[in-house]
């Protein structure tokens, strides 16, 4: 791993935002070098006390951060946030806007006041009839036709992940790094609004356009229509599933010669690709009966040396078993209070090495004194500010 490229070093970040969305931009932002200011409530983000799938939300995407904590509820903890935002070249929020403008941290006060600092809103829709509208991931998956995707006919399912909160907080780094790229010789920030509507949005593009092109809905892709011969789930020998695919001729053929299913290749039926996907019905029972019959460790390395595109169907807990993923540099360390936990970083490697990043993740304003007092308070004030005198009281 490489500790050397930060390119946003020197780049002060200021992120009042909690769930995904939001923590999401700002941990990017963090990889790449930026100093992320999380701002909590006196007792801090809500999200660090979730549990079950909310558990892991706080930690994972906080790593690397400073923790401020700043009542925005009072007048004096407004202005201690306005000193801070002055420092800073990037502010990252995903609230109501009603609520930034209450707090008076609203995009058009905030330009008008800091005229370089670069705005970015992690909002449910982006500036139009719903941009009022409530938002969570599965809304939007609802609302998109990505859930009716997903799950069969009449079962429209959720992706089992928070896709389109992460990608809209990579949208939302993207898109703060190119205002900081245009800053440069314009001198001026920009306003940027990131829809986690429009995000999933672009998820399913491909199947408005089909829909566009053919005048028809596509049916949800556990009942597609297949483009290739082979791209299914079967079970070896011990019951274990893989997903095998053959998407090309050389695959197709490549697939038969391995399982032992020549005679397939000298069938006068079977001697164009819309023949072998149309004659599925029968093969791919054949192609089953030869998994069925062999175990998967020993299938593993001839798929792999001929090629052909296979995987178990792993758990994400099976994730720390793989030998990729558990490479050197695949997973970094966070320390999380007492505990420590390993979580993938960037998914790309510079100069054939994957960034090193991720760093521990801070506890609820422990940055306080450092970041506060550089701005002028004294600790009587910063007892104030952080809400901590009157949690006291």
């Amino acid at each position: 791993m490489t500790d050397k490229f930060q390119p946003l070093a020197g780049i002060r970040v200021v992120e009042m935002s909690h769930m995904i969305m939001g923590p999401s931009c700002g941990m990017f932002l963090g990889y790449l070098g930026a100093e992320v200011i999380k701002v909590e409530p006196p007792r801090g983000d809500k999200t660090r006390h979730l549990t079950g799938m909310g558990k892991p939300m706080f930690p994972l995407f906080n790593r690397g951060k400073r923790s401020v904590t700043i009542d925005v509820r009072t007048e004096a903890g407004r202005a201690a946030l306005e000193r801070l935002l002055a420092t800073a070249d990037v502010f990252v929020e995903n609230f109501r806007d009603s609520a930034l403008v209450k707090a008076g941290v609203d995009a058009e006060t905030l330009r008008a006041k800091f005229p370089r600092l670069i705005f970015a809103a992690c909002k449910g829709f982006l500036s139009g009839p719903y941009q009022d509208r409530t938002a969570l991931d599965e809304v939007v998956q609802m609302m998109s036709g990505l859930a009716y995707m997903t799950g069969p006919t009449g079962r429209p399912l959720r992706v089992g992940s928070s896709a389109n909160d992460i990608m809209g907080g990579l949208f939302a780094a993207f898109s703060v790094v190119a205002a900081l790229l245009e800053r440069r010789e314009a001198g001026h920030g920009r306003e940027i609004r990131v829809g986690l509507f429009e995000n999933c949005l672009l998820l399913v593009a491909q199947h408005m356009v089909q829909f566009e092109l053919e005048g028809r809905n596509p049916p949800p892709m556990p009942e597609r229509e297949f483009s290739w011969p082979v791209y299914d789930i079967f079970k070896d020998r011990d019951g274990r599933q893989i997903f095998v695919g053959a998407v090309t001729e050389g695959q197709w053929a490549t697939i038969c010669r391995l399982l032992g299913l020549d005679r397939l290749l000298d069938d006068p039926a079977l001697q164009t690709r819309m023949a072998q996907i149309e004659a599925r019905a029968w093969t791919i029972p054949l192609v089953a009966e030869k998994i069925a019959a062999r175990r998967f460790d020993d299938l593993a390395p001839e798929f792999e040396a001929a090629g052909l595109p296979f995987s178990p169907v792993a758990k994400p807990s099976d994730m720390y078993d793989d030998a990729h993923v558990m490479r050197p540099g695949g997973l970094t360390s966070s320390g999380y209070g007492d505990m420590t936990f390993r979580a993938p970083g960037l998914p790309f490697e510079i100069d054939g090495a994957m960034i090193a990043g991720g760093g521990d993740v801070p506890a609820i304003g422990q940055d306080n004194a450092r970041i506060l007092g550089e701005l002028g308070f004294d600790a009587d004030e910063i007892l104030t500010l952080s809400g901590a005198r009157s949690e006291a009281a």
